[in-house]
């Protein structure tokens, strides 16, 4: 109740105080005392207010307290229910407890007891086991003499097995019995090497398998390997050498070479011998010394691939005599693009030398790429073995031999490259219904032909010497070759004899420029092979990057052949234009000061445009059938600038009415629409400037310019200087000088 104590206010104790606000609380023995000390009237009256109005608080609080009566009690009656329940758990946990210690305690009691058992019965064991082993090993020793006696080596063997592993497990073993053993183990390593030499002296291959499964039992592993490597190592070397020998017989019964002998053969017959002697063996490999034993079999083996493969490419280089035909061909020259062709060997001989040389580098890198391969293959072998692997493989003799023999190849290559791209100039002719000569087919394919076999050796080197004699090709004697029919002189005069275009000179000139432009893009179409080529043969970077630096020098050649082609099509254009001014010049005397009648009829009898079409028809389009598309092109859009800007100097130099301008903008949409069914290009562009002019001429006023220029012209573009327009408008006879100088453009 003491929360509930009543505040009364006060002064400093006395009647004042209690009309200023101090506070006093109800009950204790302070108030009783300021209650005392009262004796002003209307004090008292105002704490029997605040006393009544804190009885009153109790009451309600009282009531509050007692309506909770109810929820009290019943709560109160289940605690005491609970009690009575916790009293009875209380009990039962109590015996509960007892039964658990005395269950513990008897627990502990056999945990004990067992643990003497067990540790008991584990010696007991381990007595048997050693017991067991004991006899065990007696069986072997007794297994080993009787599988001797009886010849049964792989018994003989599975028992010492047996016994090995039994003492590696149990060491305190008698010695006795270790000694039998090893005595017996050695008497039948001593047989079983004896009986393996004899099998493999006999070649007898079912008895030196089964003698070198042996060696595995045995824990002669590693000696095991070795001896069957060397046993393979030896068929290998004998078969090669064989081979070799009848290779040098074919040699001597053909010793200038004109037939053929089968050095390619010989070199396959000996990496198959060695692939299938890896593959065939791959069992009795792994079940020696596993995947490392693969490993040794090939890095071993590899060494007979040295000897025997870098011997036959050694004998195909002297029977080839490539030493001596590379001394030929460099002696011509330093540079082997001088090479006389009426010099040098016959192209036809070289040539089936490269084939033979790509056939057996090829072998080679196939080989290579076969055996690493197959090292890379394997899991369990170290990591580090696959580059080490790689190293003794593109370090070794039959790889430095076919080194030089690449070496050789770049020479040779050079030299059929030029000798028949030379004899390909030589030899060019008119190839009917063909737009070009026989030279430019021809020289591409020998190009084509030389790069896919650069690329198809595999060798960087060899590439990039080959691409780099292609571009001296090109840029030197091709495209001199090219350009020589074109500088031939009085080129007007043979063009038009008697004023009428001559079809076997148009077809030697149109051919020269065809030649030109067909070589432009078969010179992107080779370097866009090369590069496919050159990305799937050669994976790292660095020799990608090398290749894209060469090619770009390609690319250039192309940009070069256009120039060319520029070149030679404006020599053209310069022998036509000439026969089509003198009608172009015509529309100079035409007026264009025009009344209503003569607009009219101008509309059925044109005064000039039909002629100048019908002359450019006439002296143009006769060499369209003898043209490439893109030449024909080329050609009429020179033609058309020719005659788009000598019609705006004539058209600059007349005077213009409104109806002038119309006839001009009839004209020029007449020489649009006919020019652009003569070309797949738009023209319109060619007559812009023209047509700009032709709306400026038909303006009813000066001041309608302003609806047309600037922010006003849309999508149109102008191609006139403000100048050119106050130019053109000064045309009209019927605009002042003063508008057009007042405009502002």
């Amino acid at each position: 109740m003491g929360t509930l104590s009543p505040v009364l206010s006060v002064g400093e104790e006395d009647e004042e105080g209690l009309a200023s606000g101090a506070t006093i609380k109800f009950g204790t023995v302070e108030a009783l005392e300021h209650v005392r000390r009262l004796t002003d009237v209307g004090a008292m009256t105002r704490l029997l207010h605040e006393c009544i109005a804190y009885q009153r608080s109790l009451d309600l609080e009282l009531e509050s307290l007692l309506s909770q009566r109810t929820d009290l009690d019943r709560q109160h009656i289940n605690l005491q229910k609970s009690a009575q329940v916790l009293k009875i758990v209380r009990a039962d946990s109590d015996y509960i407890l007892s039964n658990v210690r005395s269950t513990c305690d008897l627990a502990d009691q056999v945990s004990g007891k067992v643990r003497e058992l067990d540790l008991a019965q584990s010696r007991v064991n381990s007595t048997l086991l050693q017991i067991d082993a004991i006899v065990e090993r007696a069986n072997c020793i007794d297994g080993v003499k009787r599988a001797l006696e009886a010849e049964d080596f792989e018994s003989a063997a599975g028992c010492v097995q047996t016994f090995l592993q039994i003492d590696a497990k149990y060491r305190d073993s008698r010695s006795d019995q270790t000694e039998q053993l090893m005595a017996s183990k050695k008497q039948l390593e001593s047989i079983v090497r004896i009986r393996l030499s004899n099998a493999i002296d006999q070649r007898d291959h079912p008895s030196i398998l089964r003698f070198v499964r042996l060696f595995s039992p045995l824990n002669l592993e590693d000696e095991g390997l070795q001896t069957y490597v060397g046993y393979l190592k030896k068929v290998i070397a004998m078969r090669s050498r064989l081979q070799f020998e009848h290779l040098v017989e074919l040699m001597e019964q053909n010793p200038s070479g004109q037939n053929r002998v089968d050095f390619v053969g010989c070199l396959t017959d000996l990496f198959k011998d060695i692939v299938v002697g890896i593959e065939e063996n791959v069992e009795i490999l792994r079940c020696l010394c596993g995947e490392d034993g693969i490993v040794y079999a090939i890095i071993e083996l590899q060494e007979e691939c040295d000897s025997r493969g870098s011997l036959i490419l050694k004998k195909y280089m002297e029977y080839r005599k490539l030493g001596r035909l590379a001394t030929e061909i460099n002696s011509y020259s330093k540079n082997l693009l001088s090479v006389g062709s009426s010099e040098g060997p016959d192209p036809r001989e070289i040539e089936l030398y490269l084939q033979e040389i790509l056939l057996l580098t090829q072998l080679g890198e196939d080989y290579t790429e076969f055996m690493l391969s197959k090292i890379k293959g394997l899991s369990s072998v170290d990591p580090e073995v696959g580059p080490r692997a790689t190293k003794a493989f593109r370090s070794g003799s039959f790889s430095r031999v076919a080194q030089d023999i690449t070496g050789f190849y770049v020479i040779l290559e050079e030299f059929f490259m030029v000798e028949n791209v030379r004899k390909a100039i030589k030899i060019d002719e008119h190839v009917p219904d063909s737009l070009t000569t026989s030279m430019v087919d021809d020289v591409f394919y020998v190009l084509q032909s030389c790069c896919r076999r650069a690329v198809s050796t595999s060798n960087i080197n060899s590439v990039l010497a080959v691409l780099s004699g292609t571009i001296n090709l090109l840029s030197n004697e091709y495209l001199e070759a090219l350009q020589q029919k074109m500088r031939e002189p009085n080129l007007g005069a043979k063009l038009f004899l008697g004023g009428v275009g001559v079809q076997k000179t148009g077809t030697e000139i149109a051919t020269a420029l065809n030649n030109v432009d067909v070589s432009s893009d078969y010179v992107l179409k080779l370097r866009h092979e090369i590069e496919e080529q050159c990305g799937e043969v050669f994976p790292t970077l660095a020799d990608r990057e090398k290749v894209k630096s060469c090619l770009s020098e390609v690319g250039e050649i192309s940009n070069n052949f256009k120039q060319a082609l520029i070149a030679g099509m404006e020599q053209l254009v310069a022998t036509v234009t000439p026969h089509i001014r003198p009608v172009l010049d015509g529309a100079g005397a035409i007026s264009y000061e025009l009344s209503e009648a003569e607009y009219a009829d101008n509309e059925v009898n044109d005064p000039w445009v039909q002629r100048l079409l019908h002359s450019v028809e006439n002296n143009v389009a006769w060499l369209q059938p003898l043209m490439t598309a893109n030449n024909y092109d080329s050609f009429v859009h020179l033609v058309i600038d020719f005659i788009a800007k000598r019609l705006e100097v004539i058209m600059m130099q007349k005077r213009f009415n409104q109806l002038g301008g119309l006839q001009l903008d009839r004209d020029a949409r007449a020489l649009v629409s006919h020019f652009s069914g003569m070309t797949q290009r738009t023209v319109r562009d060619k007559f812009s400037r023209l047509t700009q002019m032709a709306t400026i001429l038909n303006l009813e006023k000066v001041s309608e310019i302003l609806d047309f220029w600037g922010e006003n012209s849309g999508p149109m573009t102008w191609r006139l200087t403000p100048a050119e327009v106050r130019r053109v408008l000064g045309l009209r006879v019927d605009f002042k000088p003063e508008a057009i100088a007042a405009l502002k453009l």
